[in-house]
């Protein structure tokens, strides 16, 4: 059997899909950069602001965002195609989570009792849920 390791989201741009990720989720944040990691991107003429490959970390599985689009496609492969992650994210009061996510850059696909579908700003689509009452 297998666990959780790592949600991998592709993207366009992955340093700015990752901080908006990073806001979403509740103690998760982009994983910083080491001198070591640093040169590392230098070397491939990258820096953190334009790595095509970004990690954040938290208290579940790390969430990693890679490019596959321009430079991400072309370390990918040729015909690297975007997939696709949904992730449902709980909270206590919904209406003010998604006014929330809303001002980081997330729309509002639609509306349902007891969820609300989203979109980051790439496009991936995500469900704000409403936080499940112990008994």
């Amino acid at each position: 059997m297998g666990a959780f390791d790592q949600i991998v989201f592709d993207c366009e741009r992955a340093p700015e899909l990752a901080r908006f990720w990073a806001s979403v989720l509740d103690g998760y944040r982009v994983r910083a950069y080491d001198d070591a990691e640093i040169a590392r991107l230098a070397a491939l003429g990258f820096t953190p602001e334009s790595d095509p490959t970004v990690l954040v970390d938290g208290p579940g599985p790390s969430l990693c965002f890679q490019e596959v689009g321009t430079v991400g496609a072309k370390r990918a492969g040729a015909g690297a195609t975007r997939g696709r992650v949904h992730l449902d994210v709980a909270v206590s009061d919904r209406a003010r989570e998604v006014a929330r996510l809303r001002a980081l850059g997330a729309s509002v696909v639609r509306e349902a009792r007891d969820y609300t579908v989203l979109q980051d700003p790439e496009g991936n689509r995500f469900c704000v849920v409403n936080a499940r009452q112990t008994r």
